[in-house]
């Protein structure tokens, strides 16, 4: 079987949650670096892979996707490996509804209005910083009320909705900022902990 490729930036919260799942199912893959900020611009031949240049994107045997959510599905569809996402219906929605939620309210407060502006700004605007800790609250708020009894977000299974949140959380917790709004969030601090200590998050921790 052809290795899968999968284009993208070991910085990138969106390739990492790719990366994790590919981990998570043993699929050996290879990472073409591809930085859609560099100076040159983005290398024109890759808006074939993806026509809005974002990253990642991602090929096997010819089929191309983007879209991580949908190239996370397709690795734990198309390859053997421990099942990430459930099998009730019920189960596979309340995995969806994170995965949007992360998406929709969670990655711009957490990952760009808190940790980017901290850490990447030399005058970092506060007040944006105080919105995204006001929503990454609710965020955090929200995902615990959602959260099932177990070791995982949806109980003793780890789906597809713990890979999207660590990286997006991950990245938050970078900040001193972060760290402490988590720290009021017993449950999902522990989960957290669990999470970050697996192979797959280690992995594709970036380097540096």
């Amino acid at each position: 079987m052809t290795k899968p490729i999968l284009y993208g930036a070991d910085y990138s919260v969106y390739v990492r949650i790719a990366r994790m799942a590919l981990e998570e199912k043993g699929i050996d893959y290879e990472l073409v670096p591809l930085d859609i900020f560099a100076a040159e611009g983005i290398p024109a031949g890759y808006l074939e892979h993806h026509p809005f240049g974002r990253i990642p994107a991602f090929e096997h045997e010819g089929f191309r996707l983007f879209e991580t959510s949908a190239i996370a599905r397709y690795a734990d569809e198309a390859f053997e490996g421990p099942a990430l996402q459930p099998k009730l219906p019920r189960s596979r929605a309340r995995m969806n509804q994170v995965i949007g939620m992360l998406d929709a309210y969670g990655y711009r407060s957490m990952v760009w209005d808190v940790a980017v502006e901290r850490l990447e700004k030399e005058t970092p605007d506060e007040s944006l910083i105080a919105d995204g800790l006001r929503q990454a609250e609710r965020v955090l708020k929200v995902l615990t009320s959602l959260k099932a009894q177990g070791s995982w977000l949806l109980g003793d299974q780890l789906t597809l909705a713990d890979l999207h949140a660590a990286p997006i959380i991950g990245y938050f917790v970078k900040v001193a900022e972060g760290r402490g709004l988590l720290a009021g969030f017993a449950d999902i601090q522990a989960w957290y902990a669990r999470i970050a200590a697996r192979p797959s998050f280690a992995r594709t921790e970036k380097a540096g």
